[in-house]
């Protein structure tokens, strides 16, 4: 393992201090820890303040370290041990990394290594002539079935070519790089085949065929579909309050953890506008679950926005999430989204 020490003290700042939001951030992630075990909250600190000034300063080490009531040597061997803080200045623009792992390499690394030292700087960690660029090699970064890749800040950029770097590095020297999308830069959806589906194939989008209930029957036999139960008076129960009514397993589709005994509270749905709201925007919403909001009648911001408290806790029933709405702030997340912010 290299060598990792802090910047030369000509280019640290004589302070540290986290913004207002960031420190509001900061005492509420303490907080989550017992009494005696702040020191837990260290790693989630130190990225916090690297992503309010690029980097991790010694004046920043030394501010945790205080604010966890820890030694300043503690907080220095966590900041210098793992490679995922930066340690001095990187560009203000971009800081680019790239995978130089056995995938990444087999697939063309060191020809996006070669692009960054043309674009940026000969030698990695030192920035452009502008300040705005500068690079690094680090090892795997989880995506090797899409090598080769790199990461700009925390934002993966997949199937690369030395051509399509080049691309990247002029948009985010340009002040554009949100405009250049993330994932895969080949006409292949996420970590999916290359050169196209071979199973799975039909449309995700399509809505899924109700579950037949499988169960233990004396017409049909264990494990058989059931059909028509003639020779007793219990029959598949139709919905999941009833289940306790009958001896059939009437298992519900995956995409429902499970339906919860509030429908009361449930939040109100609407047909499906035209425009609806991309819910993946809402950290903690994946397709799966848009999909399963979708299904409740959830297609905006604002709706999710105007969840009550009874509604949110309907929501986290019905994914058995136990808290992660709220702990994610979907309601907070999904005001900002209905105003236009991110």
């Amino acid at each position: 393992m290299s060598a990792r020490r802090l910047a030369q003290d000509s280019v640290q700042p004589a302070a540290f201090k986290f913004n207002r939001e960031n420190a509001k951030w900061a005492r509420a992630t303490i907080n989550k820890y017992p009494k005696g075990r702040q020191a837990s909250a260290v790693i989630p600190l130190l990225m916090r303040a690297q992503d309010q000034d690029g980097w991790v300063t010694k004046a920043s080490i030394e501010t945790m370290a205080d604010m966890l009531g820890m030694p300043y040597i503690r907080v220095l061997e966590v900041a210098t041990f793992y490679t995922q803080f930066q340690l001095q200045p990187v560009g203000t623009k971009a800081h680019i990394q790239v995978c130089g792992t056995t995938p990444c390499m087999l697939r063309g690394a060191a020809d996006l290594i070669a692009v960054c030292k043309k674009k940026i700087s000969q030698h990695p960690f030192e920035t452009s002539e502008d300040g705005s660029m500068s690079w690094e090699e680090v090892e795997c970064q989880g995506a090797c079935v899409n090598a080769p890749m790199i990461m700009v800040f925390k934002d993966t950029y997949e199937d690369l070519s030395p051509d399509r770097l080049e691309e990247i590095i002029d948009a985010f020297q340009a002040g554009k790089g949100d405009k250049i999308k993330t994932g895969p830069q080949i006409d292949r959806i996420f970590s999916s085949p290359f050169g196209g589906l071979t199973a799975l194939t039909s449309d995700p989008n399509i809505k899924k065929r109700k579950v037949t209930a499988r169960g233990k029957n004396t017409k049909t036999g264990a494990g058989k579909p059931v059909t028509k139960a003639k020779s007793t008076k219990t029959t598949p129960a139709k919905s999941a309050s009833k289940t306790a009514k009958t001896s059939v397993n009437t298992t519900p589709a995956k995409a429902v953890a499970f339906a919860p005994s509030k429908d009361k509270n449930r939040p109100k749905s609407i047909k499906k506008p035209k425009l609806a709201d991309d819910l993946k925007l809402i950290s903690g919403v994946g397709p799966k679950l848009e999909g399963v909001l979708h299904s409740l009648g959830i297609y905006t911001f604002a709706q999710v926005a105007g969840w009550k408290r009874a509604e949110l806790e309907w929501v986290d029933d019905y994914f058995n999430f136990k808290g992660r709405i709220e702990r994610d702030d979907w309601i907070k997340q999904a005001k900002e989204l209905a105003k236009g912010g991110r």
